[in-house]
């Protein structure tokens, strides 16, 4: 019988007990707007961001949520009772009292946040809807399994999410909650007849971007680049490297395109380069054909005249 995993970023069902499982063991952290893993580094600005940070950590699947709870933060120490306080002298020690302003003085408190419009999408019906997709809109997830879809149901949050104060929930709904887990658990308010696949297909007022900011390190063996573009859509990505340059094509979920020739430094061995796509970059791995250093990331870049030396050493 199949399992489901509660491995935060798994979820995936199964059998195996073995069978590798790619996960996140530390909890979720929220702090003054950024968002993301207590176990890895990555941190990021919207939700849907958050969502798309990829697990760190590849174990095994478990019925047993094993994530560890956050750290409870230190109370003030207890004063001792019996503790003997001079009024006096503390009276003397205290500032003067500062005025209070009047109302027309007061600070103008500020605006809040606009919310998002809510999502009012559906599927175009001439595009073909591929089995296994999953449905777009935020707290559905459900997959679809093929055949007829006359009988679909898809009960969603059409608002953006709220975290406010320790408390977290949806801006289309009144329920709040302490914990992610319940957050995450939060029952659909808004029902439509329809699941949303593949959306309306349009691509009008797309964005081209010419250029995106960027920067890299190195090793001896390889140059890790990251370009720095949000939202990138992972489905219709193509990275493809060839041993001067990398070829991109990159379209965002917000209606942006980045595609371009890419040239680099130095010459790499195309087989064993890799990529990755996060929530506000795009990673590669950039392994060396000769193991000399690069001073700058692309060819066109202009060079600053200061000399890395990593790797390999001319002779003298």
């Amino acid at each position: 019988m199949a399992k489901k995993c509660v491995h935060k970023g798994c979820g995936k069902e199964y059998e195996d007990e073995k069978e590798d499982c790619v996960y996140h063991p530390g909890p979720p952290v929220f702090h003054e707007g950024q968002k993301g893993w207590k176990c890895c580094k990555t941190r990021v600005l919207t939700f849907d961001e958050f969502l798309t940070i990829p697990p760190c950590t590849t174990g095994t699947h478990s019925e047993v949520d094993d994530t560890p709870a956050p750290e409870p933060k230190p109370s003030a120490p207890d004063v001792p009772s019996d503790t003997a306080v001079e009024l006096g002298s503390l009276q003397e020690s205290l500032p003067a009292p500062v005025p209070r302003l009047p109302t027309s003085q007061a600070a103008t408190p500020r605006a809040s946040t606009p919310v998002p419009p809510e999502e009012d999408e559906d599927d175009d019906p001439s595009l073909e809807v591929k089995e296994g997709m999953t449905c777009k809109r935020k707290g559905c997830g459900q997959k679809f399994e093929g055949g007829s879809r006359d009988a679909e149901s898809c009960v969603h949050h059409p608002g953006a999410p709220v975290f406010h104060e320790g408390s977290k929930g949806w801006s289309c709904c009144k329920r709040r909650v302490l914990e992610f887990d319940q957050f995450m658990n939060i029952e659909g308010c808004k029902t439509k007849e329809q699941h949303l696949f593949v959306g309306s297909g349009k691509k009008t007022g797309e964005e081209k971007l010419e250029t995106v900011k960027h920067d890299f390190y190195q090793t001896a063996t390889s140059v890790i680049a990251s370009l720095y573009l949000k939202k990138i859509a992972k489905d219709t990505a193509k990275i493809d490297f060839q041993s001067t340059h990398v070829n991109l094509d990159l379209r965002t979920t917000d209606s942006k395109r980045y595609e371009t020739e890419f040239p680099l430094y130095g010459v790499i061995d195309p087989a064993q380069s890799k990529f990755r796509i996060l929530g506000t970059k795009l990673e590669m791995t950039l392994v060396k054909a000769d193991g000399a250093s690069w001073p700058v990331l692309r060819s066109d870049d202009k060079l600053t005249g200061e000399i890395l030396q990593v790797g390999r050493a001319g002779r003298v």
